[in-house]
């Protein structure tokens, strides 16, 4: 591994540097984004319960907020229920843009991760050859195995900054496309909350 490294120059630790943050924001975003913890199930229907039941306090409401992303907003519509449908839709929409923004974090430095990593290994290739026509140069083409073994190495960091690049491209469209879905179960339950609240009916699919 270390002569890879020394074979590739000085655009080697630069990818291998690439690789090391696309792992660590692929682990991150990959426990960050539990459905499960964004959007608990059946907390819209506790929520509603609650709420019918008169028992969401001050102290609710605030364990609401800080539970889960979908609690936050949830709570944020709940605060502004009085004020009307409209009030209460902006309200959620304001909530849902920072929960969106959070759930993004660290995607557009992996997407430059995936865009960068082949560039840095065309450059090392590119330096590699320069190096090699120099060689050429001063040599000539005497020397066929000292030419292919330069050749060799110039093209070990395109190599290396693919293998870094597409598992990092498709990591970053799993994590969009998860995000996207999440997105949707997010604005069903939320369009739920206010139907529930503001449709006028007396019965709703969260009452017993």
């Amino acid at each position: 591994m270390i002569e890879l490294l020394a074979a590739g120059g000085w655009v080697m630790p630069l990818i291998v540097l690439c690789s090391v943050l696309a792992l660590a924001i692929s682990i991150e975003r990959w426990i960050a984004l539990n459905q499960t913890r964004i959007a608990p199930p059946h907390l819209l229907a506790s929520v509603w319960k609650q709420l019918k039941a008169g028992e969401l306090d001050a102290q609710r409401m605030k364990q609401l907020r800080q539970g889960s992303p979908l609690g936050a907003i949830l709570a944020a519509g709940l605060a502004n229920r009085r004020q009307g449908r409209e009030v209460m839709k902006e309200s959620i929409q304001e909530a849902a843009s920072h929960v969106v923004h959070d759930l993004e974090k660290y995607l557009n430095t992996l997407g430059t991760v995936a865009a960068v990593a082949p560039l840095l290994g065309l450059l090392g290739t590119v330096v590699g050859m320069i190096r090699v026509f120099t060689e050429i140069t001063v040599q000539g083409t005497g020397n066929a195995n000292a030419l292919a073994g330069g050749i060799s190495e110039a093209l070990i960091t395109t190599a290396t900054g693919l293998a870094v690049a597409i598992p990092a491209l498709v990591m970053h469209r799993y994590f969009t496309g998860k995000i996207d879905t999440i997105v949707v179960g997010l604005e069903q339950e939320t369009i739920k909350l206010v139907d529930a609240l503001h449709s006028g009916k007396q019965k709703t699919e969260y009452d017993v």
